[in-house]
């Protein structure tokens, strides 16, 4: 069963999937490619599998659309910030950015689709619009692009590392210095190639941290701001210092206090696209993250809330 035909003559010389991207609004050129790798485009009643054919003005074409399956809501999200170039979105923990292999269920590209159809096909990609991003279970603050632009302006920034990045962590046991700088190198693991670790000729990594909580013997709240925005870089970096993030079961082990990694994007910084002015936008602390906290302050009555201080 079919979920629409359209069927339509090209209006000018152009490759196949760009034609169809724009003579139906309702199919990016990412899902036009993918129509045509599965059959469903036929030119001039001739069934086509390359979206590179070019077919010239008034090529009759004929493409039709399965009918999907019924899917799952889209997740939500808070908006920080939005204008016709630049969405910048308080992520929920728990939730991909984009569709990977090996995973299914809702994507964050997906929940900004639903917010904005408008934003269509940037760069004829699966994931439009995405400038960085977030680990499934990191919270916090992300950009993203809603326009071509925008997306070129804003990955600009961050290959030339002139964005703010920094983040709340809870780590395990008492962190001495209270402050400091790693700088450690950071490459696949080569006893386990799921993983990322400290190793010699890596890629340049820079994280710099400090305490804004000490809860005894038993963890920390860090305040942490990476220069450079390697794979796992916070959570690699942090387990080699001996202090791993609580919860992260992947570079450390679970945590009684909170059911994922306690990290958390709080604060992002860079040039808005349409106007080049200097912003910084802050997320608050999700649910599970500000529990954890709750419960340390609570065993370490000495402690003062660092938000509280001037």
């Amino acid at each position: 069963m079919s979920g629409a035909t359209h069927r339509f003559a090209a209006g000018a010389p152009d490759r196949l999937d760009r034609a169809i991207a724009a003579a139906v609004p309702a199919l990016s050129r990412a899902q036009a490619q993918r129509l045509i790798a599965a059959g469903h485009v036929r030119v001039a009643d001739t069934a086509v599998a390359h979206a590179a054919h070019t077919v010239d003005a008034g090529t009759l074409i004929e493409v039709s659309v399965p009918l999907e399956p019924q899917r799952d809501a889209p997740p939500a999200f808070a908006v920080l910030y939005e204008d016709e170039h630049t969405l910048v979105l308080d992520k929920p923990p728990g939730l991909i950015v984009h569709s990977v292999p090996g995973r299914s269920g809702p994507t964050l590209v997906d929940a900004v689709r639903a917010h904005a159809p408008e934003i269509g096909d940037i760069d004829g990609s699966d994931r439009p619009g995405v400038v960085h991003r977030l680990d499934r279970d990191t919270s916090g603050v992300l950009a993203y692009a809603k326009t071509e632009a925008a997306w070129s302006y804003l990955k600009q920034q961050w290959r030339d590392r002139e964005t703010l990045k920094q983040y709340l962590a809870l780590v395990a046991g008492r962190v001495d210095p209270p402050a400091g700088i790693i700088d450690a190198e950071l490459g696949p693991d080569p006893n386990d190639p799921r993983r990322r670790a400290v190793v010699e000729r890596g890629e340049s990594a820079l994280s710099e941290y400090h305490v804004r909580e000490q809860y005894g013997d038993e963890a920390a709240l860090l305040e942490v701001r990476i220069f450079t925005g390697r794979t796992h870089q916070i959570r690699v970096h942090l387990e080699a210092t001996g202090h791993p993030v609580l919860g992260d079961v992947h570079y450390g082990r679970a945590s009684e206090l909170i059911a994922r990694q306690a990290l958390h994007a709080w604060r992002l910084g860079f040039r808005l696209p349409a106007t080049d002015e200097w912003r910084e936008f802050e997320a608050p602390s999700p649910a599970d993250f500000a529990a954890a906290v709750a419960l340390l302050r609570l065993r370490h009555r000495g402690v003062t809330p660092w938000l509280a201080r001037s």
